[in-house]
């Protein structure tokens, strides 16, 4: 007989599968990893199976002892599911965003949790990482996991995930595609391919609104803003996150997740969860870009149970601006279309007499860089020119480089009007991107001429 001593047992060896309806007959393929069908429902399971057996191996974790973490939800399932089996008891905090389905399955395996705000700095005291850290301060016993800054998060994925995917695809693929949250899955996986076959390209995932992909362009930290998706993206940079692993960032906006991963679920009969959306997005993106004869390796996170009040929902969807009826006032493909302007953009290394003259010769205040390959990195603003020249810091004749900034505002081109109201409120413009590519800035007044365009019709 085949049995395993305990559900702990039962984690990993998820299945392997191919992508038959999302990619076109001339794409690479795509192969995706179902992490979802490990015991708690998401790949988070690994982690903290390692984490907790190595603690409570070397002694961090003693009996009667309490475990505390802040959590998306996922790890704390994986968590709630050793501590079942173990006979700790757990303390799980919570962002506001994240479904009631994954706070009652917590709550299901006997484990307290503590919901605090979503949109407050990391650093705030009511933020749900300040709140665990408090919570472990003062609880006897207590062992704080900490997987956004921990080695062992990392460590997890390279022994496991990484060797696992490359025993099932023998090593024969080009492209792995991974969301970025605490950085576990990319940084441990990303560098067991790496040390195998310095070739394959490792791409991250990041939502539009996280941290990641600004600061792997420019350097520097954008400012975050508030984005639905849940289980990836940061406000602040993880220690979990190893950069030199990866070769490229890719942004994906809510609705693009949302889409990828009902179209997954009625498509491929994959029920899997908005982040796992992110990255098929990327991954049938990279699939048309690099065509037939190259396969792509993604991991899908967790399972669309915890999503069926939110993203599965039509209604949630509509009333969110992700479902578009055609009665609505349109997209920002609409817009663009509408305005018949081109974008004009700046190149990584011109210099800043260049870059100065561009912006007067056709009265505008901020463009797009490019990279050597012709894909966005960032955005150079006036201002930041105006700040470079006064203080005396940068010259005419020096390249832009150092004061390229992380782009903001940005929208996918099926992004709705109404999404366009929440960029606003927080930025002037709208940077429409088209995968790699800046293919529209969109204003408020642009926005205002289209509609009145349409209402007069």
């Amino acid at each position: 007989m085949k049995v395993h001593d305990n559900i702990l047992a039962a984690i990993g060896h998820t299945p392997l599968v191919k992508l038959n309806k999302l990619v076109g007959a001339n794409d690479a393929t795509v192969l995706v990893k179902c992490e979802f069908l490990n015991p708690g429902g998401a790949i988070k399971d690994r982690m903290a199976l390692h984490i907790l057996d190595k603690a409570e191996r070397q002694g961090a974790l003693k009996p009667g002892g309490v475990i505390v973490e802040n959590t998306s939800g996922n790890t704390g399932m994986g968590v709630a599911l050793w501590a079942a089996v173990k006979g700790y008891r757990c303390v799980f905090t919570m962002p506001d965003k994240m479904s009631m389905e994954k706070v009652n399955r917590l709550k299901a395996l006997g484990a307290q949790v503590v919901v605090t705000p979503t949109n407050v700095p990391a650093e705030s005291p009511h933020s749900y990482y300040e709140t665990a850290k408090r919570i472990a301060r003062e609880t006897p016993g207590a062992f704080y996991l900490t997987q956004y800054h921990n080695p062992d998060n990392v460590e997890a994925h390279y022994l496991s995930t990484g060797p696992e995917l490359w025993e099932e695809t023998e090593g024969k693929f080009d492209v792995f595609v991974a969301g970025l949250g605490t950085g576990g899955t990319m940084s441990g996986a990303g560098k067991f391919f790496k040390e195998k076959n310095p070739r394959i390209r490792n791409v991250g995932v990041d939502p539009v609104g996280s941290v990641y992909e600004g600061y792997f362009k420019t350097g520097k930290m954008p400012p975050p803003h508030v984005y639905k998706v849940e289980g990836i993206g940061e406000d602040m940079l993880c220690k979990a996150m190893d950069f030199s692993v990866l070769d490229d960032v890719r942004q994906v906006d809510d609705k693009q997740s949302f889409l990828a991963a009902r179209r997954l679920a009625r498509e491929e009969g994959i029920f899997a969860g908005g982040s796992s959306g992110s990255a098929v997005h990327v991954a049938v993106e990279l699939a048309r870009e690099l065509g037939r004869g190259k396969t792509i390796v993604t991991v899908l996170p967790d399972s669309g149970n915890s999503y069926i009040s939110k993203m599965y929902s039509d209604e949630w969807m509509r009333d969110n601006g992700f479902l578009v009826e055609e009665r609505g006032p349109g997209t920002v493909r609409d817009v663009i279309a509408h305005r018949k302007l081109g974008v004009i953009s700046a190149r990584k290394g011109e210099r800043i007499g260049e870059v100065v003259e561009t912006m007067r010769q056709h009265g505008i205040s901020q463009m797009p860089v490019n990279d050597d390959r012709g894909r966005a990195m960032g955005m150079i603003h006036e201002y930041d020119l105006l700040n470079a020249l006064v203080s005396g810091a940068h010259r005419i004749a020096d390249p832009i480089d150092p004061i390229i900034a992380p782009m903001q505002g940005v929208v996918s081109p099926g992004a709705s009007i109404q999404q366009l109201r929440d960029v606003f409120a927080q930025d002037n413009v709208a940077v429409v991107k088209e995968a790699e590519r800046v293919i529209g800035i969109v204003t408020k007044i642009d926005v205002i001429e289209y509609l009145a365009t349409r209402m007069g019709q």
